[in-house]
């Protein structure tokens, strides 16, 4: 596969990928676009190669006569809040995410921050790269524009009236530790921060706190500060992971419910306060959440008054359901969070204070506040490479489908009883099968577990 993979433009630095790359995919990507005078909103995060890229990104651009926004060095929430702050025709921020340090790449956006996967709109940009037209028109214009002030002020509005609080922050030397502090600075959340110095080497660990590996020294600071709770960013800011005061990781999962409740909750009194006239219709809250997650998202969701909308894995996906159904918040498994008045992007500073926020008001620690919602088992996502993927997904269909599951094929097939269901689909990006578990009982899930690996692996040894 090429750099044009199925979220973003992407590979090793330079043997994959470099600044010839670039510019041709800038200038491909404003074709795409519709030509000369387009808007579009660049910006990068920390890597060691990124302002190279960004430069090379730029002079594609101009080249084909785009009317350049440059943000600057930014998180990957922050280009997509210019996006729609700007009113841009679309965006390309230089980044690799949470991938290793000799990655790097491009995400793209076009108008209101709308992703492009290679199902909608990168493979057709793609196409026009591949064809080896360069687009030479006069008229490109460039102006750098700050839009940190207006991006803080969005994040603050957010975090009114709550009592002090210490946090621990892990960003791990990746681009969030340069806006942090800043966007906090005044309030009364005391932020102690880990691994800030931006260094694209990423030298004390990878930017991916999926891993868990990755979360020991902010588990270690949390319980050794005795802060409130600790949260770890990835390397672009559009991802993250909270740990309790006890130092315990949070599934995002159980992160989504607990702060869909206070979503709902806190609109409806919003709602209520607002004069309506007379036989107005109420508005349905609607919250999407990927496939994997556990079933009490949904259930708090439905608790709280809102409607569950569940959606297919990936940002993409989650983005385009979050607009097609206008829905107040998202969350996904991998770590990402979506605001409807982030024009429905993900943000890891918006998430941050939405839980700082919760914390507060009840006044509790994070992990008795989440109990309540601790009440399945599940396995967390597990991969299995094996020889022909199709082949084991059809396998486990009809194995079940015999045994009365409740089956969907929106993602993979997920296959549902009533004490417990799992998911298995192929991996969009690597080589894989992937596995989500939960039961009603941890006895259950490692029994499930147990039944269910040996259907993948039947055949393949």
């Amino acid at each position: 596969m090429g750099i044009f993979k199925a979220y973003d433009v992407r590979g090793i630095y330079p043997s994959e990928i470099n600044e010839e790359m670039i510019r041709r995919v800038g200038n491909a990507f404003t074709a795409y676009l519709g030509g000369k005078e387009k808007r579009v909103v660049v910006g990068r995060d920390a890597r060691i190669q990124s302002a190279s890229l960004k430069e090379a990104l730029i002079q594609g651009l101009l080249d084909a006569g785009a009317y350049v926004l440059d943000v600057g060095i930014c998180t990957t929430p922050m280009h997509y809040f210019a996006i729609g702050r700007l009113r841009a025709d679309g965006g390309l921020m230089v980044t690799a995410s949470h991938n290793p340090p000799e990655y790097n790449g491009v995400k793209v956006s076009v108008r209101d921050a709308v992703p492009c996967s290679y199902e909608k709109g990168l493979s057709d940009i793609e196409r026009i790269y591949n064809s080896g037209k360069y687009i030479r028109k006069k008229g490109g214009y460039y102006e750098s524009i700050d839009i940190f002030e207006e991006y803080r002020k969005k994040i603050r509005d957010s975090v009114f009236g709550i009592s002090p609080l210490k946090v621990c922050v892990d960003t791990a030397n990746g681009v969030v530790g340069l806006f942090v502090k800043q966007i906090f600075e005044g309030t009364p959340i005391n932020i102690l921060g880990l691994y800030f110095e931006p260094d694209g080497h990423f030298p004390n660990h990878e930017p991916n706190p999926l891993k868990e590996e990755t979360l020991r020294d902010l588990q270690e600071m949390v319980v050794r500060t005795k802060s409130d709770f600790g949260v770890a960013f990835d390397g672009d800011g559009d991802r993250c992971r909270f740990v309790t005061e006890k130092g315990e990781p949070v599934g995002a999962d159980i992160i989504t419910a607990l702060v869909a409740r206070r979503k709902i909750e806190d609109y409806k009194r919003e709602k209520k306060r607002e004069k309506k006239k007379e036989g107005a219709k109420e508005e349905t809250i609607k919250i999407v959440y990927d496939l994997r997650s556990s079933k009490v998202v949904p259930e708090e969701i439905e608790s709280a008054g809102g409607v569950p909308v569940c959606s297919r894995v990936g940002h993409a996906y989650m983005k385009e359901v979050m607009r097609a159904n206008d829905a107040l918040f998202g969350g996904e498994l991998s770590g990402h969070f979506y605001f409807r008045e982030n024009y429905y992007a993900d943000s890891g500073m918006l998430i941050f204070a939405s839980v700082a926020s919760i914390v507060s008001e009840r006044g509790e620690p994070l992990s008795k506040i989440l109990r309540p919602i601790l009440r399945y088992s599940a396995t967390g996502e597990k991969n299995y490479e094996v020889t022909d993927k199709d082949a084991v997904i059809k396998r486990i269909t009809e194995h079940y489908c015999g045994l009365g599951a409740k089956i969907n094929t929106l993602d993979g097939i997920t296959i549902s009883f009533d004490k417990w269901w799992f998911n298995l689909r192929k991996s969009n990006t690597e080589p894989y099968l992937r596995l989500n578990l939960e039961a009603d009982t941890p006895k259950m899930r490692d029994r499930k577990l147990a039944e269910v690996e040996r259907l993948i692996k039947d055949r393949e040894t």
